[in-house]
């Protein structure tokens, strides 16, 4: 059972994050560019919310580990291991959409033990430790249960973009596409909660980061989905990655993917 002391710190972990970014939502004087080529943004905002997580981190649990997107590894060897993406999202943050999240992952010996997406905009947190799922938000809080859905002809799909997939990565994703009733773009960690909520069938990503992904999986299994890597393995180190609400479905589109 997951230690209700670190389940309360999560929601401090989200609090002090909100604090740091909300002053910055749609009110950004301006957006750094980190990539070499291409634009990967960062603003004030990502990294005044993870300093502000690590801050909290190191006050409470000095012996953890932390590996942050904007500010790197800190005692990654450690038993216990936070993973933290700030802003999930950047470019709908910088964009003025409200669907970016915080991402604040625990693995504990290299498995994900706990996660949360909260987004302080719309007020609302949804988190998991692999074995249950919550929601908390304007609507109240409830348990989050993913839907069944068997067949991907009758699945409601989410990708970023179908630009990310390239070569065999790409006619591969098309496959399940091509099939699914719905699919949308866009929405980041959000789309990975839709699936723990009911609303959307599967998520198919690649180039994915640990830290966009960890603190994602304690939620939709927890929710009773699966999250692996297009072979069926862990997601854990990111890549190319498969979340789906039913297990019945999730082979379906491996099998799919890797035909």
């Amino acid at each position: 059972m997951t230690d209700p002391n670190l389940i309360a710190f999560l929601d401090r972990l989200a609090d002090s994050a909100g604090k740091a970014i909300m002053p910055h939502f749609r009110a950004l004087d301006s957006v750094e560019n980190k990539a070499a080529s291409g634009f990967d943004p960062v603003t004030v905002a990502d990294k005044a919310s993870e300093q502000a997580l690590r801050a909290l981190i190191n006050a409470h649990y000095p012996d953890h580990g932390i590996m942050g997107e904007e500010f790197g590894d800190e005692q990654t060897d450690a038993e216990n291991v936070w993973i933290l993406d700030p802003i999930d999202g950047t470019r709908a943050f910088i964009s003025g959409l409200p669907v970016w999240g915080t991402l604040i992952g625990l693995v504990t010996g290299g498995r994900p033990a706990l996660g949360m997406m909260a987004q302080p905009f719309t007020r609302e947190r949804f988190a998991g430790d692999g074995s249950r799922a919550w929601y908390k938000g304007p609507e109240g809080e409830r348990a989050l249960k993913t839907r069944a859905c068997a067949e991907i002809t009758d699945a409601v799909l989410f990708t970023t973009t179908p630009a990310l997939f390239k070569g065999a990565d790409r006619d591969a994703y098309e496959r399940v596409e091509s099939q699914v009733r719905l699919v949308r773009y866009g929405c980041d960690c959000y789309a990975y909660c839709m699936v723990a909520a009911g609303f959307v069938d599967a998520v198919i990503e690649v180039g994915l980061h640990p830290y966009d992904i960890v603190a994602l999986i304690p939620v939709i299994e927890g929710a009773g989905g699966r999250v692996t890597n297009w072979e069926g393995g862990p997601a854990t180190s990111g890549g190319r990655v498969v979340a789906s609400g039913d297990a019945r479905l999730h082979d379906k589109i491996l099998e799919t993917l890797n035909r």
